[in-house]
Order: C-alpha cells, then sequence, then structure tokens
C-alpha cells in the first residue's frame, strides 16, 4: 500500500497562525495643543502662573472681560460722554489718575501615565509590547493635554445656547450663522484681535479670497452643519495659501477646525421632542461646546526644561528590593501642564446640538 502524500492537514500543526502586524490604532487630533499663547513658567519658582493685565479706560474689574470697556453703560450719545470728561479748562490742571492692574492666575498641575509588563512578555512574547506602549504614552499625553486644554476654555463665562436656551440643559436649537454673528459680536465689542491673517485671491477658477478671521474649534459631528451655513467655503476652495491643520473651511469671517477629541456633553440639553437633533440615548439631546476665538484670549503653561516628554522606560532584569529576580518592567511619563483663560471677553463658547442625519 503506497505512503500517503504528506497533505497539509494530516498532521496538526503546532501554530499554524501567520502573524500579521499589529493593527493601526486610532491617534488623538491635536489642535488645542498647537495654539493659544504659548508659556513656559521657569523651574523653581513656584507652581502658580500669575498673568497680569492692566485695565483700559472706564474699565472695572467686574466689566473689563465682559462689557465693551471703553464706552460707560448709560443711554444716550456715550462717545460724547468720554469726549466731555476730557474736556480741558484753560488753565486749570486736571486731577491725576492711576492705572489699575488686574491679575489672573492658575495653579499648574502633574500628570502621568504607566505600563507594566513581566518578563515573560519581554522575553519570550512574539510582539514587541513595550515598544507599542511607548508609542501610546506620547498619544495618551497628547490626548490628555487636549482635554486639559478643552477643559478650561469650556469654562470661559462668555456662553451662548442653541435654539431658545439661556442654560445647558435647555439648549434646543443647532448651530447658526446668527449664533455665532452674536458671538463674534460680543469678541469685536471688546476689541478682541482676529487670530489668522488674509489669504489674497487667485486667478484660478472656483477659489474664494479668505479674510482674516475668528477661529471656530468644534467637534467633528458638527461638521455637516458648519457645510451647510448660508456661503460656506471648503478649505479646498481657498484661493491662496493652505487651510490650518484640520481646518474644513470658513464662513464669512469664521474659520472651522474640527476634531473628534473634543466630546459632547451626552444627553444634557432639552428633550429631543420635534428638534430633530441628535441623542444617544434618545431622550435628550447631546449638547457640543464650540470655541470662538480671538487672539490672546487663552494660554497654555508647561514648565521650562520639562515641557518635552522624555518618557521612562524600565526594562525587567533591574533587580531591586520591590522588585527580587528583575521580574517587571515599565514604560510611562509624568509631565506638567495648565491652561489659563485671560480674557473671557475675547473668547465665546456656544451650547447646540446637531442635526440626526440616521
Amino acid at each position: 500500500m503506497p505512503i500517503s502524500m504528506q497533505t497539509f492537514g494530516l498532521t496538526p500543526g503546532r501554530i499554524n497562525k501567520y502573524k500579521g502586524e499589529i493593527l493601526a490604532h486610532a491617534v488623538p487630533v491635536e489642535i488645542l495643543g498647537r495654539e493659544g499663547r504659548q508659556v513656559k513658567m521657569p523651574k523653581n519658582m513656584t507652581d502658580t502662573y500669575v498673568a497680569r493685565r492692566f485695565l483700559p479706560y472706564g474699565a472695572t474689574a467686574t466689566n473689563a472681560t465682559t462689557q465693551n470697556t471703553f464706552f460707560p453703560a448709560t443711554t444716550g450719545d456715550r462717545g460724547n460722554v468720554i469726549v466731555q470728561a476730557h474736556l480741558t479748562q484753560e488753565g486749570v490742571t486736571p486731577p491725576p489718575e492711576s492705572i489699575v492692574p488686574m491679575d489672573v492666575s492658575v495653579v499648574i498641575q502633574q500628570y502621568s501615565c504607566l505600563y507594566g509588563f513581566t518578563d515573560k512578555t519581554y522575553n519570550l512574547y512574539e510582539d514587541d509590547i513595550p515598544k507599542e506602549m511607548i508609542r501610546q504614552v506620547g498619544e495618551r499625553v497628547t490626548l490628555v493635554n487636549e482635554l486639559i486644554i478643552y477643559g478650561v476654555l469650556k469654562g470661559c463665562t462668555n456662553q451662548y445656547f442653541g435654539g431658545v436656551g439661556t442654560t445647558v440643559a435647555t439648549v434646543n436649537g443647532g448651530l447658526t450663522l446668527g449664533l455665532i454673528r452674536k458671538m463674534v459680536k460680543s469678541l469685536q465689542a471688546n476689541h478682541a484681535k482676529p487670530v489668522n491673517k488674509m489669504l489674497g485671491a487667485s486667478p484660478n477658477y472656483g477659489t474664494d479670497a479668505v479674510a482674516e478671521g475668528f477661529t471656530v474649534y468644534c467637534h467633528t459631528d458638527l461638521e455637516p452643519d458648519i457645510r451647510d451655513l448660508p456661503g460656506f467655503t471648503p478649505g479646498e476652495k481657498y484661493a491662496s495659501g493652505k487651510p490650518m491643520m484640520h481646518e474644513i473651511g470658513k464662513c464669512e469671517r469664521f474659520r472651522f477646525i474640527t476634531s473628534p477629541d473634543l466630546p459632547s456633553l451626552r444627553d444634557a440639553g432639552a428633550v429631543i421632542g420635534a428638534t430633530n437633533l441628535f441623542s444617544s440615548t434618545g431622550v435628550s439631546i447631546d449638547v457640543y461646546q464650540f470655541i470662538v476665538v480671538g487672539q490672546d484670549a487663552w494660554s497654555q503653561i508647561a514648565v521650562r526644561g520639562l515641557e518635552s516628554l522624555a518618557p521612562t522606560y524600565l526594562a525587567p532584569g533591574q533587580i531591586s528590593k520591590s522588585d527580587p529576580f528583575g521580574q517587571r518592567g515599565y514604560a510611562g511619563t509624568i509631565w506638567w501642564k495648565a491652561a489659563l483663560v485671560e480674557n473671557n471677553g475675547w473668547m465665546a463658547v456656544g451650547n447646540v446640538g446637531v442635526k440626526n442625519l440616521e
């Protein structure tokens, strides 16, 4: 009887699995971490950063960042009130005045993340787990820093609400051009400066000039609503220059930058009713918070010399009292971070729902 031909299934294999590449994974999108006023606080000074401004004429500590500070809150011709206050009589010296400082401060905090692995994983496992851990350390830092900044900026006192809402819990409307205009009107009244420069016109067909304007940071779920705004121009049709990173386009003086890492407040708004706005639970509207900023409205702080990450990596085999056989290894990092709203009048936060596309 002839010997059977050796087939694949004749003798069971010990592995019979092909080791593919480690699958790609989601990487945080960094938009806020690249913006704002970058401050490096000296080491061995303090844990508190204090920014100071001097109040302009006519302003007080209570209205300096919430109202138009150059004109008194009176009826009638407010400009003439200022003119008359500076009218000088012949031979009479006006009384000298002083200027008043206003300080805003933040305490810098320490953050960390740490992975651990065994000597068996290090020496015998088929994939380079420690290398992947080190890569994910950097990505986690990016995500955490984005959320630190986003949390601080959302706390701006200049808040606006979609629909007829007056609080987050009563938001019952979506993003509209009128709402953004209202927000920027407030910024301009407080002399907020645009944060980006004008892009010139081009002879190319189908392109548009982009005026300097105000940056709008928002979640990617708002993109369909943004593209439906009257007069929206996508970034690929800009006449010259390039869109900013993650910028999808502009409308009037507003340039929109989106990120999936600026999460909504789930089920936080009004009951859906007939609004056709999205809800994760099907009960109340998910509220998306977008931020409109002018120049120098906020800052982010790192400690000088410690702003660059130096991940900690300890391979197994290092014997100590806590690990007498050197069986454990670690990958992680620790860093300092803080963010600060320096002028609430140069920033505004919108709270809206998004269209339900299902």
